[in-house]
């Protein structure tokens, strides 16, 4: 991983209850707030800032800004949630250009699991344990926010254990 194990370190105990929280929220509600993925953004504005060397710090507000410009592209073609998007792009500077291609199957077989987990808790005696949550009953929507925030929390519990 080319994600230092060091970064990793400063960057979970912030990064982690927000996704957990994201999770929830979107499994609740179908939303993920935006004041969930500006917490997420300030994480990394000042955490950044401590761990990275200034030129990767600034480069990584690129990072924010095209995967914003892609989600809001694919809000618009309805292949995913404003709150998805904003999600992501909170997100990008976060991950280390070098472990892209990691995140990217991490995210495909973490959204696999995601959804059957969800279909078939949707299905089982766990849905009374929270008959009220939304995407029990939101049709084919599913709430990409337990994909997303489950990446990146695996994606850093992973760079702190087999981080550079």
């Amino acid at each position: 991983m080319s994600m230092t194990a060091y970064t990793a370190l400063w960057f979970a105990p912030f990064v982690l209850p927000i996704c957990l929280y994201i999770m929830y929220t979107d499994m609740k509600g179908m939303k993920i707030p935006n004041h969930a993925v500006m917490a997420l953004f300030g994480v990394f504005v000042v955490v950044g800032f401590i761990t990275l060397p200034l030129d990767a710090y600034l480069w990584r507000y690129v990072h924010l800004i095209v995967v914003l410009i892609a989600g809001i592209a694919l809000n618009a073609g309805g292949a995913l949630g404003a709150g998805d998007a904003k999600f992501a792009a909170a997100a990008a500077p976060i991950i280390h250009l070098g472990d892209l291609r990691f995140v990217m199957a991490l995210f495909a077989a973490n959204l696999l699991a995601a959804f059957v987990t969800h279909r078939l808790a949707k299905s089982t005696a766990l849905r009374r344990m929270a008959p009220e949550w939304k995407s029990w009953s939101s049709g084919a929507k599913f709430p990409m926010g337990m994909a997303l925030g489950g990446t990146l929390a695996l994606y850093l519990v992973l760079a702190a254990l087999y981080g550079r």
